[in-house]
């Protein structure tokens, strides 16, 4: 794990990348890591999310400083530039159920060929996949997901890089962090250390701690 000041971590960013990003309604979200990405002004990203944030909060931001060419969530109802411009073709956005969302994530960090899930049987959501027949019950094969980056909030960090959560902002983001190449935590507050027992994220998954957050 490498402490990253503001500029530095902006080197970590390029167009084209996906990116995974913690947070629920914004509640756990990396404010801090998105602004960086802001600032960074990089283009062409995919951005897999439980949700699309506010207009002008959380990946909101992004998508209105129109970075984001698939936005891949639960829901968009909380941002409606996001319904707007997908009506309109400029942003595409692959809505997954919540569940199986966070399970396909879990298994793109688990090493998992995918998961089956009854979810979406019979729906638009069944739509171009396979479908496994086990135990008498039809299943959706839902593929794995994986990412160039995962930003992680809503975190308590160590000086080794350890996390802990504040309370529901826990949420995504420990599943996010076993899922992408690199990893980058903006805590929002430090110890010393933690007590092991308490250790959620472990270190070994944290590549790099955003030390200087901006303005």
């Amino acid at each position: 794990m490498k402490h990253i000041d503001w500029n530095a971590c902006k080197g970590l960013f390029k167009d084209g990348q996906s990116i995974l990003i913690g947070g629920f309604l914004t509640n756990g979200t990396p404010e801090a890591l998105i602004d960086c990405l802001v600032e960074s002004n990089v283009k062409h990203l995919t951005i897999i999310a439980n949700d699309g944030g506010y207009e002008h909060q959380g990946i909101g931001k992004l998508i209105q400083n129109g970075q984001v060419d698939h936005l891949m969530a639960s829901h968009i109802g909380t941002n409606p530039l996001a319904g707007k411009l997908m009506q309109e073709g400029s942003l595409k956005i692959t809505l997954i159920p919540q569940g199986t969302l966070i399970e396909q994530i879990r298994a793109g960090g688990a090493g998992l060929g995918g998961i089956l899930t009854p979810t979406g049987i019979h729906t638009i959501v069944e739509e171009g996949k396979q479908v496994i027949h086990v135990n008498g019950q039809d299943y959706l094969l839902e593929l794995p997901i994986k990412a160039d980056l995962a930003f992680i909030g809503g975190c308590i960090a160590d000086q080794y890089g350890n996390l802990t959560y504040f309370a529901s902002q826990r949420n995504f983001n420990p599943i996010l962090a076993l899922a992408a190449e690199t990893v980058i935590a903006s805590p929002l507050s430090r110890v010393d250390t933690h007590d092991p027992e308490c250790v959620i994220t472990p270190h070994v998954l944290v590549d790099y701690l955003l030390e200087v957050h901006h303005g």
